[in-house]
């Protein structure tokens, strides 16, 4: 990686992070460094659509942007899912009646007003009466009066038009379907091949869903479940505790359950993988009217500060910026929102209010305490370094109000790292003592802007280096110009 850049645009002035989707309005090297410099700190490839090669491209112009910028860039790869869609009709289209008959089946003949062709046995064998199936995002809902193998009889309870292969919801029932189709196992190995950090598992319903994509990805990157179906809030601790952090799509979410349950299943969400240390992303619909326009709406603004304030580690815009007219925009904007309520008092108050207790181990208290000796001396930073990145993560599960620098050898771990809660990752040499570390953390704090000399940075790490997981030391140290010789200043050491 280049020489690594100092100045406003080398760092962020905000803890919580912005996902943004590359798409037709921003794949061009131009737009994905202004896109960077606006304040995208992960990149979404959204395999739903597009082909390898418009991927292949777009990863290549993220990692040149990496390269000019001087920081890490995440790349997540989203992953399509099964997608359950209804056949074609023979006149395109449909006018549906509420009240009047519907039959579901497997036959390929084109759909009239009566029926139409549902390509997806297991969905039949699945089925139960007084189920509801939703129809083109919920515009159609309908309820199952009887069922075979190959057919079900249904009711038509809202709606009035159905179109050719419009998808199809099942929010009542739990599908024997895989969350990986073959296609997601193509686009898998083509996103690992070209060094994605993090991969979006979409239609997670069960945790073993979790442990097959787990099984595929081998510790080639990070994998993030996307929470999208009433099912895996049944088994959301599991699935947390499986995944290497989770994302809230409230947008099959919205349609799958009642939209005022939508806001209680995101707190439910982000509280529970901020308990486990893991990084939430709250996505879709965020700022929907800068699709077009070039503000978004005041609800929209509430709507990401309810997220700030939940203490979620990203927000993520999607349409905004893969195929809106103003995609930097509306990065900046989420920018401008997310440092408003950080710098508001309410908001520390929420997030400390929703503190977790650390974990009985030696490692988690070293943590909790760097957090505390922070405040207490008005630290400006806190600095870890990590092998795996499982130091730098329990300092970000107690979400201090100073920055973390990340200090890691590891260009993945780097990456990946750039998606949790107020952290700044650094790639490092491959550090073997403590002094060397402590001089690390000075000459990289004050050429970021992070501190100047005189402030107090709080050092974790884990003894001897190199070994994962065995965060046990804590070290204070002052900050002080490198132009100025004399010996090292006094230090306070805790070892675990």
């Amino acid at each position: 990686m280049s020489k690594s850049l100092t100045g406003p645009r080398a760092r962020r002035y905000r803890h919580t992070k912005i996902v943004a989707t590359l798409g037709p309005a921003s794949a061009t090297p131009d737009r994905i460094r202004a896109l960077f410099e606006a304040g995208a700190d992960v990149f979404r490839l959204n395999f739903s659509h597009g082909t390898h090669a418009d991927h292949g491209a777009r990863i290549a112009m993220i990692r040149t942007s990496e390269r000019e910028m001087g920081r890490p860039i995440a790349i997540m790869a989203d992953l399509q899912g099964p997608k359950l869609r209804v056949g074609a009709f023979a006149d395109g289209a449909v006018d549906l009646m509420p009240g009047q008959s519907f039959r579901l089946d497997l036959s390929t003949t084109p759909g009239d007003a009566t029926r139409v062709h549902l390509p997806h046995p297991e969905i039949f064998s699945a089925l139960e009466p007084g189920a509801e199936l939703l129809l083109d995002d919920g515009k159609v809902r309908l309820k199952v009066l009887s069922h075979g193998a190959d057919w079900a009889e249904t009711e038509i309870l809202s709606g009035t038009r159905l179109s050719d292969r419009k998808g199809v919801n099942v929010p009542s029932v739990a599908l024997p379907v895989s969350a990986l189709t073959p296609k997601d196992r193509r686009d898998l190995t083509f996103a690992l091949d070209r060094g994605v950090d993090w991969i979006a598992l979409s239609f997670v319903q069960r945790s073993e869903d979790v442990g097959e994509a787990l099984d595929l990805i081998n510790g080639r990157a990070a994998l993030l479940s996307k929470l999208e179906k009433p099912q895996a809030i049944d088994d959301l601790e599991a699935i947390i505790a499986r995944s290497d952090g989770v994302m809230v799509a409230r947008g099959d979410l919205g349609v799958e359950m009642p939209p005022e349950d939508v806001p209680c299943i995101q707190k439910r969400i982000v509280a529970a993988a901020r308990r486990a240390g893991k990084p939430v992303i709250v996505a879709t619909q965020m700022l929907e009217s800068m699709i077009s326009a070039p503000t978004p709406t005041r609800a929209e603004a509430s709507d990401v500060a309810t997220a700030l304030f939940d203490g979620a580690d990203a927000v993520m815009l999607s349409a905004e910026t893969a195929a809106g007219a103003h995609p930097v925009a509306a990065v900046s904007m989420m920018e401008r929102i997310a440092r408003r309520i950080e710098a508001d008092p309410l908001y520390r108050s929420l997030v400390d209010a929703q503190y977790t207790e650390p974990n009985q181990t030696a490692s988690d208290a070293i943590t909790a305490a760097a957090r505390q000796v922070a405040e207490t001396l008005n630290a400006a930073a806190i600095v870890t370094y990590t092998t795996t990145g499982s130091t730098t993560q329990r300092a970000s599960r107690e979400r201090p109000a100073v920055p973390i620098l990340c200090l890691t050898a590891s260009e993945s771990v780097a990456r990946r790292m750039v998606l949790s809660y107020g952290v700044h990752a650094i790639r490092a040499p491959d550090l073997r003592t403590l002094t060397d570390m402590v001089a690390m953390a000075r000459s990289q704090a004050l050429a970021y802007g992070f501190a100047v000399p005189g402030q107090h940075l709080v050092l974790t790490a884990g003894v001897p280096f190199g070994t994962p997981g065995s965060t046990n030391i804590l070290r204070v140290v002052s900050v002080r110009d490198p132009e100025v010789p004399g010996s090292m200043d006094p230090t306070l050491a805790i070892p675990a």
